[in-house]
């Protein structure tokens, strides 16, 4: 293991977290209660200050590219501009443009800014790609910082990089290059206390923006929100949210996040050893369904790749997207 690398675990830092709260109350973000929150939270706070690469590691729809920003806003280079690159999008030439541009000046007499560049999924990137990245990629001191350059470089991915090492699809120097700090979002279903701070914030986000009133929840649907796993993680929680704003009727809001949660109800009077497999048959392909879901939403709906990280065939899979129904949910949100 490279000898820049720091891990960082996630240890209460109960001390700091009132400070990194006051710092992060004029950034738009609602800092967790959940002690992994408090602690991610007030460690961004301090690698916020350096200019050390940053490696954000999460599913799809925890924060990546909230914590992306946040960094940058919170960084000495907060006022210079933040460039994403998505590197879904990417091909050889335009990264190799774009990433000369960012890290080698050119020329001493040019005016150079300093700012950050957030390099989005960098799992998409092909082996070609991955190649011309590390070419450009300063090791070490950032090559342009003679020239009056300070470039930070901030990553995101939704996959576990070790494995895709091993897997030989991605390269291990380039890991080495991109991880001097590595942060990991937890899953919304680790930090299921921090759901009533959430749903407040878009509450209130969303009011505003569709100019509806802030709407009460039931206990029904609270009980109903903490019960579900949440597989899109706070996307699909702001989501939900959104909808429950817009359509003023969470009942009706929720019918669908009902409709997908398996719920057994076993009469005494009328117990049968047929429920145990009905049951177990419902929990199978509920949970299959969030797999499948999990799948697709980390690929950005890239099939073959989904069929492969699934291991089952590109054709089971087309079968399964259709009779689940998830191609409907998606064109719904399309």
């Amino acid at each position: 293991m490279a000898s820049n690398l720091l891990f960082v675990s996630w240890e209460p830092m109960t001390t700091m977290a009132t400070q990194t709260s006051e710092q992060l109350v004029d950034t738009g973000f609602v800092c967790g209660q959940a002690a992994t929150m408090q602690s991610l939270n007030a460690l961004v706070v301090e690698i916020a200050k350096t200019d050390i690469p940053v490696l954000l590691i999460g599913e799809s729809g925890t924060g990546k590219d909230v914590y992306a920003r946040l960094i940058h806003r919170l960084s000495g280079l907060g006022e210079a501009q933040l460039k994403k690159v998505s590197c879904a999008t990417l091909d050889t030439g335009r990264l190799l443009a774009e990433m000369k541009a960012e890290f080698h000046s050119g020329s001493e007499s040019r005016e150079v800014s300093a700012r950050t560049v957030f390099l989005d999924g960098v799992h998409e990137l092909d082996a070609v790609c991955q190649r011309a990245l590390l070419s450009v990629l300063p090791d070490g001191e950032p090559r342009g910082r003679s020239a009056g350059m300070a470039t930070r470089l901030i990553c995101t991915t939704s996959r576990n990089l070790d494995k895709e090492i091993e897997a030989g699809r991605f390269r291990r120097e380039l890991y080495f290059r991109i991880n001097g700090v590595i942060l990991g979002l937890p899953p919304l279903r680790e930090r299921m206390e921090d759901i009533p701070a959430l749903l407040e914030h878009f509450f209130l986000k969303h009011s505003n923006e569709l100019k509806k009133n802030i709407p009460e929840l039931s206990s029904s649907a609270r009980e109903l929100m903490d019960s579900y796993d949440w597989p899109g993680n706070i996307r699909e929680l702001e989501n939900v949210a959104k909808k429950i704003v817009a359509v003023g009727d969470s009942a009706l809001a929720l019918a669908d996040l009902r409709a997908t949660r398996v719920a057994v109800h076993v009469n005494d009077d009328s117990w049968r050893v047929s429920s145990l497999k009905v049951a177990s048959r419902a929990a199978s392909r509920q949970a299959e369904r969030q797999l499948i879901q999990r799948a697709l939403e980390q690929t950005h709906w890239n099939r073959k790749r989904a069929a492969q990280d699934l291991r089952i065939s590109y054709k089971s899979l087309l079968y399964k997207i259709k009779q689940t129904g998830l191609e409907e949910k998606k064109a719904e949100r399309e």
